[in-house]
């Protein structure tokens, strides 16, 4: 007997989801239905910034030939859901239909977070999240003149990227007290500063957001910060975090994590064994990633318990992320920030040559548990393979080999 899979949302997790579901042999007895609210099929949303640079929305999309009009699947594009019963095994969409389910995944994303300051709604902010925010934000700039990215993480940084593509002089304005403080340390923030610094890019860093200031023609005229500095600016790009879509929650009677998301086990099932999620929605053991890598780990694993009925548990998300921002190479990898106890650190940090490198390890000098690289990264392959084991050789040595 054939039974339906709902999928809610066909973002870059709920796409692999689906892509995985219908490679496998075992698929035969399910139908998909995946529900996508924007008007578009899935695509890079890592790549956004890619589109300031001359690509299209068709050459990141995701979708390989055939997966659109593959006949065991149904996707419904521009068709927010905005209700579910799960006493009933249904989803309401906005459009007014119902969806029944035997399973359902939600993998509704994240988001953006835009700070409740005065002004944030001005014309001339924007968010940087979907094709159509960079399509917005690339008709309003002007080369030559000054823009704002509220936000240092990578996304943030992608977004200074863009918009010096685009010919603006960029400042980019970050609570924490460096760069990418998720993912790198403060020696590596620090020669990462230093060197987009060179590239024009304004670093305003340990620094908040206070107002947006409008014009006489009621647009962003300019920004202040908490420190009392003013910035003129004529756009403005949010890009400080997200927050989890958990909306669904509440009519499903889903537990949430404490900071949001919905609340799953190590293998992404909810407290009801017919509702899973993956994604940036998905708080495995209370906590929710906003990287893709893991969400696609997430989708494998719900795919094989849905075909096979087992699948690997989530250990931990991979946090790692690589950079390479106007030719600015960095990178984070397993525990960064030396937290794990016990944890030794060696540090490269060569000022000459602009670049900083740190390995971090176990108690016992030998197990390699992470590592941060700025200005060049060219071993972040190589050390990352080696994550949990045993380095081969010195720390020194082994950075050496790795950048040749």
């Amino acid at each position: 007997m054939t039974r339906t899979l709902v999928v809610v949302g066909h973002g870059m997790a709920g796409h692999r989801l689906a892509e995985e579901m219908l490679k496998d042999p075992a698929q035969e007895r399910w139908r998909i239905v995946v529900l996508g609210e924007e008007p578009r099929p899935a695509y890079d949303r890592v790549a956004l910034s890619s589109l300031l640079g001359g690509r299209t929305a068709d050459q990141l999309g995701l979708a390989a030939p055939g997966f659109l009009g593959d006949p065991r699947l149904e996707l419904r594009l521009g068709t927010p859901v905005t209700g579910a019963d799960r006493r009933a095994r249904t989803v309401s969409c906005a459009d007014g239909s119902r969806v029944g389910y035997d399973a359902l995944v939600l993998a509704t994303g994240s988001r953006p977070f835009v700070p409740p300051v005065p002004g944030h709604d001005l014309p001339g902010c924007f968010v940087y999240r979907t094709v159509e925010d960079v399509e917005a934000i690339r008709a309003a700039a002007v080369p030559g003149r000054p823009a704002v990215v509220v936000g240092g993480g990578l996304l943030g940084l992608e977004a200074v990227g863009g918009l010096r593509r685009l010919g603006m002089r960029t400042h980019v304005v970050e609570l924490a007290p460096w760069l990418m403080s998720q993912q790198i340390d403060a020696g590596g923030g620090r020669v990462l500063a230093r060197l987009i610094g060179r590239l024009g890019v304004r670093v305003h860093c340990g620094r908040t957001l206070r107002t947006v200031e409008p014009g006489p023609d009621g647009r962003v005229r300019g920004v202040a910060l908490d420190d009392g500095t003013a910035l003129d600016t004529p756009l403005v790009v949010f890009s400080a975090g997200v927050r989890p879509r958990d909306d669904l929650a509440a009519p499903l009677g889903l537990a949430r994590g404490e900071r949001g998301g919905f609340l799953v086990d190590e293998h992404c099932r909810t407290a009801d064994e017919r509702v899973w999620a993956i994604g940036e929605c998905a708080a495995v053991a209370g906590r929710c990633v906003g990287l893709a890598a893991p969400g696609y780990r997430m989708a494998e694993s719900v795919a094989r318990r849905l075909l096979h009925g087992a699948g690997p548990a989530l250990t931990g998300a991979d946090t790692s992320a690589r950079l390479k921002l106007l030719g600015v190479d960095v990178a984070g990898f397993g525990d960064a920030h030396a937290r794990s106890e016990g944890a030794l650190e060696f540090i490269r940090d060569d000022h000459g040559a602009g670049s900083y490198a740190k390995v971090v390890l176990a108690a016992d000098g030998r197990t390699l548990l992470g590592g941060v690289l700025a200005g060049d990264a060219r071993a972040y392959p190589a050390l990352r393979a080696l994550l949990g084991r045993e380095l081969p050789m010195a720390p020194e040595r082994l950075l050496t080999e790795a950048q040749r």
